[in-house]
């Protein structure tokens, strides 16, 4: 049933990174088409475990035939924050644990599922499209002062402001439903330049994205708790896909390998400050083969190691 409807990024460098005992217990907690997931069963022997996370009904049936092609994988289900809650509460320990974020690219080229202002489709751009509030809800109902936030906040939209003011304009005449509808409104305002090579649309539709998955959020949260997963020389290994997630990933990991600070003016050093935790391996990592995967060209790996 397994097809590789996309390639893998940066899939050699990360799975070396993260295995590094063959009959150890993993977590992929992005599972997406199992890409990676499979490059890591391929490295663990027979007493090696491979637990798997996703929220997409539609990954979830590739997660499924993969576990009952081999028996050495679990699939959890949910958003990876929960499940690692979940997994922290049940006492799990694992010898690495694998971050892929982002949106992959069978969840782009689906129209149904709205992530893409290449196709037109249903305005959805949810990562388990089976609940909570789509971009369509969002785009309906929002002021213009939250759009114009959001816009600029997550897309680095200079724009924002006209675009949320135009969307607040367009809606009045009719319910803002598909991707095409909202490129439309966008296009308005900010038209496409022969020395820009982004769609006018690519940083708006970005934004929203990270705003209904609460994307940023997950991984501020989720990183601290990944780490109470690992054994002592477990390792963590991220891909994030553009700035705003790299950012958090890279101060997450400084400020965790360095011992933690204390105020000069302090008269006594408290006996309870926390040591570092993780040691960063090695440097950013970032792809090579964007000739052949141009949605790779801005990822960038960080691994690091439990002390």
């Amino acid at each position: 049933m397994y097809q590789e409807l996309h390639q893998s990024v940066l899939l050699n460098e990360s799975v070396a990174a993260l295995v590094i005992n063959k009959s150890g217990c993993y977590l992929d907690s992005t599972f997406g088409r199992g890409g990676h997931s499979r490059a890591i069963l391929n490295q663990l022997n027979n007493e090696g475990r491979l637990y798997v996370i996703d929220c997409d009904p539609e990954a979830l049936v590739f997660a499924e035939a993969l576990a009952k092609e081999d028996d050495r994988v679990t699939v959890l289900v949910g958003k990876f924050e929960s499940v690692i809650v979940d997994l922290l509460s049940q006492g799990k320990q694992f010898d690495g644990v694998f971050f892929d974020f982002g949106v992959s690219s069978p969840q782009l080229d689906d129209p149904q599922r709205g992530f893409s202002f290449q196709h037109n489709g249903p305005l959805d751009m949810r990562m388990n499209n089976q609940t909570g509030m789509s971009a369509a809800d969002w785009i309906n109902q929002a002021n213009v002062n939250d759009m114009k936030t959001i816009f600029w906040q997550y897309g680095d939209e200079k724009n924002a402001a006209r675009i949320a003011k135009a969307i607040t304009i367009a809606r009045e005449d009719k319910r803002i439903e598909t991707t095409r509808d909202l490129v439309e409104v966008i296009l308005k305002v900010n038209k496409p330049h022969p020395k820009e090579k982004k769609h006018p649309a690519t940083r708006v539709f970005q934004a929203i994205r990270i705003f209904i998955n609460d994307e940023l959020g997950q991984i501020e949260r989720t990183l601290p708790k990944a780490l109470k997963l690992l054994k002592a020389g477990g390792r963590l290994v991220v891909i994030s896909f553009h700035s705003l997630e790299d950012r958090i990933v890279k101060r997450f990991m400084r400020s965790m390998s360095k011992p933690e600070s204390i105020g000069r003016r302090l008269p006594v050093v408290p006996d309870y400050l926390r040591p570092a935790v993780i040691k960063v391996v090695g440097k950013p990592t970032k792809a090579c083969d964007i000739d052949t995967n141009v949605r790779a060209r801005s990822a960038v790996m960080r691994v690091a190691e439990v002390l």
